[in-house]
């Protein structure tokens, strides 16, 4: 019975607002024709017309909830994504226990690697893919967190592998890796509100650069021998979680005012300072949270080969990233995951080729460019990376 009343009013509500945009077109083509003559008739018909876009005015604002009560199976439809991203994650983190028992070490080698290669792509489509900029150094904060989260394991903090004080502090260490990374990232992002495009892409080259050759002249992190001795705490569990971790943060970072502000400056920075967009503050916090992730990923990646050193971390490094991000598409954190996906996956198929993968990844990728300038999932979202409305 309820729902019969609810369908009863919404069609009375639709007919209602039929009927006013008829009346609002009528009475609009009456008052240009009597605009000139002016007198009381005219002045009747005109309050008449106030009336009537008040009316709908107030109608506009229902029409929303009119809109769902017409579509009741669309409002179960967001239930249902909301339920299956839900199963989907925790089907993924009883995976992540699963398959270390049941799959070889290379299997999870790999999946490892692809856990880290998707939080750096998505870490850097924020900037180069939301926010419009190009930054070719993305592997300097990747170095900082890598480094900084290796000497907190292995000089300030000595962790024992797989005991329960590792599972406890593992997480911090990896958090202080971070941290430190986009403690260095707020300079970069202080000369980005001066540079745009290839100036900043030679910035953050020429940072890249500074960051690697610091490190190879640091006797304390080994210089260009390298760092050893870091414990093997990286496994398949924590770096899913920290997959959902960022990507869950990302999403609500993109929905919110701050998202909404970076989006403005790639489609024009002039317009949306003019707008009243905070273009510094937006600047700011997306390099922030940028290089932070990155340096997450850089933690998780010196506790995976549990050895890292300068050369880990040069512009190929980078420029696979790049290949990453416009690979899986640009502004779609869908496309980060597939991007990171397809390349960790192609990587390894082309192992056998030896040198001629180097040509191969590059032709892929020239390929895609020409027929697909967007990526794979450029601009394009999966349901469960999308906010209910």
């Amino acid at each position: 019975m309820i729902r019969l009343l609810d369908e009863f009013r919404c069609h009375f509500a639709m007919l209602r607002k039929h009927a006013i945009s008829l009346t609002r077109i009528f009475h609009t083509d009456l008052l240009r024709r009597l605009g000139k003559k002016g007198g009381c008739f005219a002045q009747t018909h005109i309050m008449t017309w106030a009336i009537c876009a008040h009316t709908a005015r107030h109608q506009n604002a229902g029409s929303s909830l009119s809109h769902k009560l017409l579509q009741p199976h669309r409002r179960d439809q967001y239930q249902i994504f909301g339920l299956n991203s839900f199963f989907l994650v925790t089907l993924g983190g009883c995976s992540s226990f699963l398959i270390p028992e049941l799959c070889s070490n290379y299997i999870t080698c790999i999946l490892i690697t692809l856990a880290i290669n998707a939080i750096l792509c998505v870490s850097l489509n924020l900037i180069n893919g939301y926010m419009g900029e190009f930054s070719v150094g993305h592997a300097a904060f990747m170095a900082i967190g890598a480094y900084g989260s290796a000497i907190m394991t292995v000089k300030i903090l000595p962790l024992i592998p797989f005991s329960l004080s590792s599972f406890l502090t593992f997480p911090l260490i990896v958090v202080a890796g971070g941290l430190l990374a986009a403690l260095v990232g707020i300079p970069l992002a202080l000369l980005s509100f001066k540079t745009r495009g290839d100036y900043l892409a030679i910035i953050t080259l020429a940072f890249l650069m500074i960051v690697k050759s610091a490190l190879e002249n640091i006797s304390y992190v080994g210089g260009p021998r390298g760092f050893l001795g870091i414990p093997p705490l990286t496994t398949l569990p924590w770096v899913y979680f920290w997959v959902v971790v960022t990507f869950w943060i990302i999403r609500h970072f993109i929905h919110s005012k701050w998202g909404r502000s970076i989006v403005a400056i790639r489609e024009d920075e002039i317009a949306a300072e003019a707008m009243g967009v905070s273009t510094r503050s937006a600047k700011m916090m997306t390099f922030v949270i940028s290089s932070f992730f990155a340096g997450i990923a850089g933690g998780l990646f010196a506790h995976q080969i549990q050895f890292i050193n300068p050369s880990s971390f040069d512009i190929l490094r980078s420029t696979n990233i790049l290949v990453m991000v416009y690979l899986g598409g640009v502004a779609s954190l869908s496309g980060s995951l597939v991007g990171a996906g397809v390349f960790t996956i192609l990587y390894q198929i082309l192992q056998p080729l030896g040198v001629w993968r180097m040509v191969t990844m590059p032709l892929l990728l020239v390929l895609l460019m020409i027929f697909r300038p967007r990526g794979i999932m450029g601009y394009q979202e999966w349901s469960c990376f999308k906010l209910k409305e």
